[in-house]
């Protein structure tokens, strides 16, 4: 079976922050509150790579008690923003195309596994240009189960058609994508989201902090 790679969406291969909040932003104006995210705030871009829902919480926090009513009322209108503007200023980190083509080039296995609803990260590799250059995206909503769950990385990786045993998960965070690897694969966490070094004290077998230097890293990793 093939050696197969695979990567978190957001924070890993593409900087989707700027959209996520301007998403979280209409959804506060949606529900009448005068709060506003910064798309150049360090803490603000890990909220949004962190999802919807995280995002709404941060906003809400910064005007008092996060009422979990009101982030569950914020969210739909959070999707639905973000739906219709989803690729105005996302775009794929430096590097993560070419090393996306040279993977396949070698006739390696690339899949997306993500905790974004699958629906919108079809969309957005569309509107990206890259539906063609991943065997598999399973999204939030394809299982029953998603990230941390392993399952979510396992059917992915069967979807793929890739190899088990010789898989590699390249993510961003600890809670999603350093601990669904720990139980099922070896992981390469990357540098340039806006944790950065950080990572390192989660232990990633590898760190990645320039997509230019993938496929060694991967030569160390599977055989």
């Amino acid at each position: 079976m093939k050696r197969c790679v695979i990567f978190d969406l957001d924070g890993t291969l593409c900087d989707t922050s700027g959209d996520l909040l301007a998403a979280a932003n209409a959804a506060f104006a949606h529900l009448g509150h005068d709060i506003r995210l910064d798309p150049m705030a360090a803490q603000d871009q890990a909220a949004a790579l962190k999802g919807g829902r995280s995002m709404l919480r941060l906003g809400f926090s910064r005007s008092g008690d996060v009422d979990e009513g009101q982030v569950d009322a914020g969210y739909q209108p959070l999707l639905d923003a973000y739906d219709g503007s989803i690729a105005v200023h996302t775009a794929f980190y430096p590097g993560a195309l070419d090393a996306v083509r040279r993977l396949r080039a070698r006739g390696d296995a690339v899949a997306i596994c993500t905790n974004k609803p699958e629906a919108l990260a079809i969309k957005l590799m569309a509107q990206l240009g890259a539906s063609d250059l991943f065997d598999a995206l399973v999204g939030a909503d394809t299982l029953p189960v998603c990230k941390p769950d392993p399952e979510h990385l396992r059917e992915t990786i069967r979807r793929a058609g890739g190899d088990p045993a010789r898989t590699v998960l390249i993510g961003d965070s600890d809670d999603t994508d350093r601990n669904t690897a720990a139980a099922a694969v070896p992981c390469v966490l990357v540098t340039f989201a806006p944790a950065g070094q950080s990572v390192a004290e989660l232990l990633p077998e590898a760190l990645l902090d320039d997509y230019a230097d993938l496929d060694g890293i991967l030569e160390g990793l599977l055989t």
